[in-house]
């Protein structure tokens, strides 16, 4: 009775997983931008951050509304926009900040 239940709890998790790919992707990036931060690398943690809205924006622009999942918040244009201008703003900040004599 135990394989009968739980066969189909394990095909709705490969079900949610296959239908929030791009955003499982971008939780997997914004996460090593967590350990980079936790590890005291605050600046790469923030540049790689950045990255991974970046790569939120390429999924949107790239892949239809019913394949991008939760990523799809408002119109694609919206979103492409809010998120390439986030992005962007986040990687200049990470790269033009001044490391303070770390190198």
């Amino acid at each position: 009775m135990t394989a009968q239940t739980s066969a189909p709890t394990a095909n709705r998790w490969v079900r949610f997983a296959r239908k929030n790919l791009p955003l499982l992707a971008v939780f997997a990036v914004v996460l090593v931008a967590v350990v980079f931060v936790l590890a005291d690398r605050w600046r790469r943690g923030a540049f790689v951050f950045g990255l991974a809205t970046l790569l939120a924006a390429g999924f949107r622009l790239c892949l239809p509304t019913e394949r991008v999942g939760l990523l799809a918040v408002r119109g694609q244009r919206f979103d492409v926009g809010a998120l390439t201008a986030v992005g962007t703003a986040i990687v200049w900040l990470a790269v033009s900040i001044d490391p303070l004599g770390t190198d």
